[in-house]
């Protein structure tokens, strides 16, 4: 069964496959390091993780590249406050997140590049728009992609440019404070910050004058350099889907004037206890703090992706004794039936990773539902049914 995936852009279930016929190329937005990452920053690296894994089993050979974001108001004005240095303070939130994922038994990326080690490449992208007379230098020397030159903004969102009046709010509602500059028009964004006193040494030379990029500018140049200029997919939570991704396709196709990714993949929201995760309502979780609580890693990467990545899943404390409940039983069954094969457990692990497989046998409908839109709850359940119906068995004959 070939592997289909729903697409944001057409809004349609499509076939992923590599468009040069070798190579599954597909970038997510990483995270931004200023802080410890929240178990729904982790839901979306889980869900792009279980995608990198069945693509490889699935023999799509992919390329995954996942960025940090080491350079941005946060990280900038956190460091300062910290009296540390962008690379000293961007360094130590970076290697505690590299930690969570390693916990969380995530594959690392092929490749994980930083904004700030991609200057030059940023800043050679704004020139091109700046030529192409689709980026300007305002007032205040700063640089903006002008939206109003690109005629298709707004097809990711599904936005009508004559209803677009600002950038004030991302697609999940909140405050978008990225762009908090002059412009000539309201919903125009940066490419270019210039220098402004706050910033302290956080600043490179640049065409425009010493500043820094923003932020949509640094994944369309970090994706373009490792992925080229049309790759195809590309991930993230449902909340970059307005303005950030929507800005990344706008000033990389203009740029170009070729399509930026084929596919988009977006991951729904996270809630806890059936309510929006914030620090206000002391529900907003990072994984140390989890695990304080609940010592089984494994257990916290089953409920986040246990539900289908397109609906909100509710995290609760419940449903975390559940994953682990659901998790000793497969381990029983699946140790039990490694010992049968005499396979060791470290070579199961690897299996299918070198080289794919096409017959699933009993486990087929299983496959088949993770193949059908990463329909992870479903492909679950199939295992259940499929160990279940072993088992009675099992019993029936002694």
């Amino acid at each position: 069964m070939s592997l289909q995936l729903f697409d944001s852009l057409s809004r349609e279930i499509k076939p992923l496959y590599p468009e040069d016929g070798k190579q599954f190329r597909f970038y997510l937005c990483g995270p931004t390091v200023y802080g410890p990452a929240h178990i729904g920053n982790f839901r979306t690296i889980a869900l792009h993780d279980v995608l990198y894994r069945t693509l490889k089993t699935a023999g799509l050979n992919p390329y995954y590249v996942r960025n940090i974001t080491d350079v941005d108001d946060k990280t900038i004005k956190q460091s300062q406050k910290e009296g540390l240095s962008l690379s000293t303070f961007t360094n130590k939130w970076a290697n505690v997140f590299a930690d969570d994922c390693v916990t969380l038994n995530m594959l690392s990326p092929d490749v994980e590049p930083r904004a700030a080690s991609h200057i030059d490449q940023q800043i050679d992208l704004i020139q091109k728009l700046v030529e192409k007379d689709a980026a300007y230098q305002a007032n205040d020397g700063s640089v903006y992609f002008r939206v109003s030159a690109w005629k298709d903004y707004g097809k990711l969102a599904r936005l009508k440019m004559e209803d677009l009046q600002t950038q004030k709010t991302t697609s999940s509602g909140a405050v978008n404070t990225a762009d908090e500059y002059d412009r000539e028009n309201i919903s125009d964004f940066a490419l270019w910050k210039a220098r402004k006193p706050e910033d302290g040494d956080n600043f490179w030379a640049s065409p425009w004058g010493e500043g820094r990029p923003g932020w949509h500018i640094e994944c369309s140049a970090m994706s373009m350099e490792y992925l080229g200029e049309s790759f195809d997919l590309h991930g993230g939570g449902v909340d970059l889907c307005f303005p950030h991704h929507e800005n990344e396709i706008a000033q990389s196709e203009a740029a170009t004037g070729k399509p930026f990714a084929r596919h988009w993949f977006h991951c729904a929201f996270l809630n806890v206890d059936n309510e929006k995760m914030s620090k206000s309502l002391k529900n907003f979780h990072t994984l140390e703090e989890l695990l304080a609580k609940m010592p089984d890693p494994m257990a916290i990467r089953y409920s986040l992706i246990s539900g289908h990545y397109r609906q909100p899943l509710n995290f609760t404390f419940n449903g975390l004794k559940a994953a682990q409940s659901a998790l000793a039983k497969l381990e029983k069954v699946v140790t039990s039936a490694l010992q049968i094969a005499s396979i060791e457990t470290e070579n199961f692990e690897t299996l299918f990773q070198e080289s794919p497989s096409s017959e699933w046998g009993i486990f087929e409908k299983a496959w088949q539902k993770l193949c059908d839109d990463l329909n992870t709850p479903s492909c679950l359940g199939e295992l259940f049914k499929t160990l279940n119906e072993r088992t009675n068995e099992e019993i029936s004959k002694n």
